[in-house]
């Protein structure tokens, strides 16, 4: 049963507050006023009830022992995110929080970590994604009973501004090919007109590609983590999917991979083996794009191109996403639905053509509507 001790020690009165924890354990804290420690032992008996006591003992730990062993039983990331999450933690998570007790980290201090990040200079987007790790790390001290709430909440967050996306010209496209190393004159086509990711690009192997069909298969990727080259399926079920490209496309694929085993590289590294992005980029790309005049393009960006131009030939949002790999068509719309007026454009100029056949039809003239060659036509009407 809880109760209040009052003890005088040295004409000093104090209140000791004593209770049982769910399992049957006595805890105990020192109070000045009396009135604190009925508080206390009131909050201890509705954690209780609520299902929402932790012991104190545990929120004692700190927080870089407590994100060593969260972290040592994390095992659903893929190393490219396990790298990009262990980095961030250890540069801007641990040198605030690092010999602080779980218990001891308020929802003020979180939100003074969050400004000190945002006026350093770092980018939005990174001060968000180290918010979010944090938050993940502890919430997972709340679901393991370390501590009753996590202090990540309603912490104001700098706004992600997105970068402006970058779409070249076809007579762009066609003047990068011919300013990059022949040996990846193809890659700048099947990227920029496939919109194929660079890890999918770099793990495409010659028995996915079908040059009677016109099409590549989606099925592998590269990432590389700390140095180390690894081999899987896209991150996500949609990310496998087969994109069909233009015939010109296909010639010049065809042309590259004369002689290519089945299970070749499409596109191997200058010295044979799978393409590291990393090097490629630095000794390929940028020297490519400086040649073509195209200073400061992402290989990303023919990722949009290609997006770009599917838009502007009639794709709607579901054949975008589905060439695209995204996970939905909200996806698609949100990331590229500004490219759209051009197309609304378009079909207000056919809906146009259909009311002036319509009021020419009314003045006597007979205007034949296309007819919609998937359904059957009926026959001849007989008497």
């Amino acid at each position: 049963m809880a109760h209040i001790e009052r003890r005088v020690r040295n004409l000093k009165t104090t209140y000791r507050a004593r209770y049982r924890d769910p399992a049957g354990r006595e805890h105990a804290k020192v109070f000045a006023r009396k009135a604190d420690a009925q508080r206390f032992l009131t909050e201890m008996e509705n954690h209780k009830l609520k299902g929402t006591w932790t012991d104190p003992a545990l929120g004692r730990v700190l927080f870089r022992d407590w994100l060593g062993e969260w972290w040592a039983t994390t095992t659903n990331l893929r190393p490219t995110t396990r790298e990009r999450n262990e980095t961030l933690l250890r540069r801007y998570a641990l040198p605030r929080f690092g010999d602080v007790a779980l218990v001891a980290i308020s929802q003020r201090d979180v939100r003074a970590w969050v400004a000190d990040l945002n006026g350093r200079g770092l980018a939005p987007a990174t001060v968000q994604k180290a918010y979010q790790l944090l938050g993940k790390v502890m919430g997972a001290a709340v679901d393991a009973g370390m501590v009753m709430q996590t202090p990540c909440r309603r912490v104001p967050l700098p706004k992600v501004e997105r970068e402006e996306m970058r779409f070249l010209t076809p007579a762009e496209i066609a003047r990068l090919a011919d300013a990059i190393d022949q040996r990846y004159r193809a890659l700048v086509l099947v990227a920029a007109y496939g919109g194929l990711r660079i890890g999918e690009l770099a793990g495409l192997r010659r028995r996915r590609v079908d040059l009677l069909r016109g099409t590549v298969e989606v099925a592998e990727i590269v990432t590389e983590a700390e140095g180390v080259l690894r081999f899987g399926p896209p991150k996500t079920r949609a990310g496998r999917r087969t994109v069909g490209l233009p015939r010109a496309v296909v010639d010049e694929l065809g042309a590259h991979l004369v002689r290519a085993e089945p299970e070749a590289f499409v596109f191997a590294a200058p010295k044979g083996g799978p393409l590291r992005v990393h090097g490629f980029r630095a000794r390929v790309w940028r020297p490519a794009t400086k040649r073509a005049e195209l200073d400061g393009l992402r290989i990303h960006d023919l990722r949009h191109t290609a997006v770009a131009l599917w838009i502007a030939v009639g794709a709607n949002p579901k054949e975008v996403a589905a060439r695209a790999g995204h996970t939905s068509v909200s996806f698609t719309l949100d990331r590229y639905g500004h490219l759209y007026p051009e197309a609304d454009t378009a079909l207000r100029d056919r809906l146009d053509a259909l009311y002036v056949a319509g009021e020419q039809a009314g003045a006597g003239m007979v205007i034949e509507l296309p007819r919609d060659r998937s359904r059957p036509q009926r026959g001849p009407a007989t008497g």
